[in-house]
Protein backbone atom coordinates (compact mmCIF):
# COMPACT_ATOMS: atom_id res chain seq x y z
CA UNK A 1 0.00 0.00 0.00
CA UNK A 2 1.21 3.47 -0.86
CA UNK A 3 0.27 6.63 1.01
CA UNK A 4 -0.99 9.16 -1.54
CA UNK A 5 -2.42 12.66 -1.38
CA UNK A 6 -5.23 13.72 -3.71
CA UNK A 7 -6.62 17.19 -4.31
CA UNK A 8 -10.33 17.64 -4.97
CA UNK A 9 -11.86 20.78 -6.43
CA UNK A 10 -15.33 21.79 -7.61
CA UNK A 11 -16.86 25.07 -8.77
CA UNK A 12 -20.00 24.05 -10.68
CA UNK A 13 -23.36 22.89 -9.40
CA UNK A 14 -23.66 21.45 -5.89
CA UNK A 15 -19.98 21.70 -5.01
CA UNK A 16 -20.30 20.00 -1.60
CA UNK A 17 -22.19 17.09 -3.15
CA UNK A 18 -19.59 16.72 -5.91
CA UNK A 19 -16.78 16.51 -3.34
CA UNK A 20 -18.73 13.98 -1.26
CA UNK A 21 -19.50 11.84 -4.30
CA UNK A 22 -15.84 11.91 -5.38
CA UNK A 23 -14.73 10.77 -1.90
CA UNK A 24 -17.29 7.96 -1.97
CA UNK A 25 -16.33 6.81 -5.49
CA UNK A 26 -12.61 6.93 -4.76
CA UNK A 27 -13.21 4.64 -1.78
CA UNK A 28 -15.36 2.32 -3.91
CA UNK A 29 -12.51 2.08 -6.42
CA UNK A 30 -9.93 1.11 -3.79
CA UNK A 31 -8.54 4.38 -2.42
CA UNK A 32 -8.78 3.80 1.34
CA UNK A 33 -9.50 7.21 2.89
CA UNK A 34 -7.35 7.79 5.98
CA UNK A 35 -7.83 11.52 6.58
CA UNK A 36 -9.28 14.54 4.86
CA UNK A 37 -8.54 18.23 5.22
CA UNK A 38 -11.31 20.68 5.90
CA UNK A 39 -13.04 22.04 2.80
CA UNK A 40 -11.95 25.54 1.79
CA UNK A 41 -13.60 28.01 -0.56
CA UNK A 42 -10.97 29.55 -2.83
CA UNK A 43 -10.57 31.91 -5.74
CA UNK A 44 -10.15 30.27 -9.17
CA UNK A 45 -6.61 29.72 -10.45
CA UNK A 46 -5.50 30.48 -14.00
CA UNK A 47 -8.83 31.58 -15.46
CA UNK A 48 -10.27 33.92 -12.84
CA UNK A 49 -13.62 34.80 -14.49
CA UNK A 50 -15.50 31.80 -13.08
CA UNK A 51 -17.17 30.73 -9.81
CA UNK A 52 -15.18 30.14 -6.62
CA UNK A 53 -13.96 26.63 -5.87
CA UNK A 54 -14.35 24.30 -2.95
CA UNK A 55 -11.02 22.52 -2.40
CA UNK A 56 -9.95 19.64 -0.20
CA UNK A 57 -6.99 17.26 0.13
CA UNK A 58 -7.38 13.57 0.93
CA UNK A 59 -4.82 11.19 2.43
CA UNK A 60 -5.42 7.71 1.01
CA UNK A 61 -3.81 4.30 0.87
CA UNK A 62 -3.57 2.85 -2.62
CA UNK A 63 -2.56 -0.70 -3.57
CA UNK A 64 -1.93 -0.10 -7.27
CA UNK A 65 0.43 1.93 -9.40
CA UNK A 66 0.43 5.71 -9.88
CA UNK A 67 -0.98 5.20 -13.40
CA UNK A 68 -3.83 3.08 -11.99
CA UNK A 69 -4.61 5.82 -9.47
CA UNK A 70 -4.67 8.38 -12.29
CA UNK A 71 -7.06 6.18 -14.29
CA UNK A 72 -9.26 5.88 -11.20
CA UNK A 73 -9.19 9.66 -10.64
CA UNK A 74 -10.26 10.28 -14.25
CA UNK A 75 -13.02 7.67 -13.96
CA UNK A 76 -14.30 9.32 -10.77
CA UNK A 77 -14.31 12.72 -12.50
CA UNK A 78 -16.48 11.30 -15.31
CA UNK A 79 -18.82 9.57 -12.84
CA UNK A 80 -19.32 12.80 -10.88
CA UNK A 81 -20.24 14.56 -14.12
CA UNK A 82 -17.13 16.32 -15.38
CA UNK A 83 -17.22 17.13 -19.06
CA UNK A 84 -14.33 18.19 -21.29
CA UNK A 85 -13.70 21.92 -21.11
CA UNK A 86 -10.99 24.56 -21.34
CA UNK A 87 -7.81 24.25 -19.31
CA UNK A 88 -8.32 25.76 -15.83
CA UNK A 89 -11.99 26.30 -16.68
CA UNK A 90 -15.02 25.59 -14.51
CA UNK A 91 -15.67 21.97 -13.59
CA UNK A 92 -17.96 19.80 -11.52
CA UNK A 93 -14.95 17.99 -10.07
CA UNK A 94 -11.21 17.81 -10.40
CA UNK A 95 -9.18 14.99 -8.83
CA UNK A 96 -5.40 15.46 -8.92
CA UNK A 97 -2.63 13.28 -7.54
CA UNK A 98 -0.35 15.54 -5.50
CA UNK A 99 2.01 12.97 -3.99
CA UNK A 100 2.41 9.20 -4.29
CA UNK A 101 4.55 7.93 -1.44
CA UNK A 102 8.07 9.18 -2.00
CA UNK A 103 7.95 8.39 -5.71
CA UNK A 104 8.75 10.84 -8.47
CA UNK A 105 6.93 10.00 -11.70
CA UNK A 106 7.52 11.59 -15.09
CA UNK A 107 5.38 9.87 -17.74
CA UNK A 108 3.18 11.14 -20.55
CA UNK A 109 0.12 12.63 -18.86
CA UNK A 110 1.38 11.96 -15.33
CA UNK A 111 3.86 13.95 -13.25
CA UNK A 112 4.26 13.35 -9.51
CA UNK A 113 4.75 15.39 -7.40
CA UNK A 114 2.03 17.44 -9.09
CA UNK A 115 3.81 20.09 -11.21
CA UNK A 116 1.57 22.92 -9.94
CA UNK A 117 2.06 22.18 -6.25
CA UNK A 118 4.67 24.89 -5.68
CA UNK A 119 2.44 27.83 -6.71
CA UNK A 120 -1.01 26.62 -5.70
CA UNK A 121 -1.68 27.72 -2.15
CA UNK A 122 -5.25 26.41 -2.40
CA UNK A 123 -3.68 22.92 -2.42
CA UNK A 124 -0.62 23.57 -0.28
CA UNK A 125 -2.66 24.85 2.69
CA UNK A 126 -4.90 21.76 3.03
CA UNK A 127 -1.90 19.48 2.41
CA UNK A 128 -0.05 21.22 5.26
CA UNK A 129 -3.12 20.66 7.45
CA UNK A 130 -2.67 16.91 7.02
CA UNK A 131 1.11 16.78 6.77
CA UNK A 132 2.88 19.89 8.08
CA UNK A 133 6.18 17.99 7.74
CA UNK A 134 5.87 17.77 3.93
CA UNK A 135 5.64 21.45 3.03
CA UNK A 136 7.33 24.25 4.88
CA UNK A 137 6.04 27.81 4.82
Amino acid sequence: MTLAYLALGSNLGDRDRHLAKARHLLAEHGARLLRESRVRETEPFGVTDQPRFLNQVLEVEWAGSPRQLLETAKSVERQVGRRPGPRWGPREIDVDILLFGDQAVEEPGLTIPHPGLAEREFVREPLRELRPDILAG
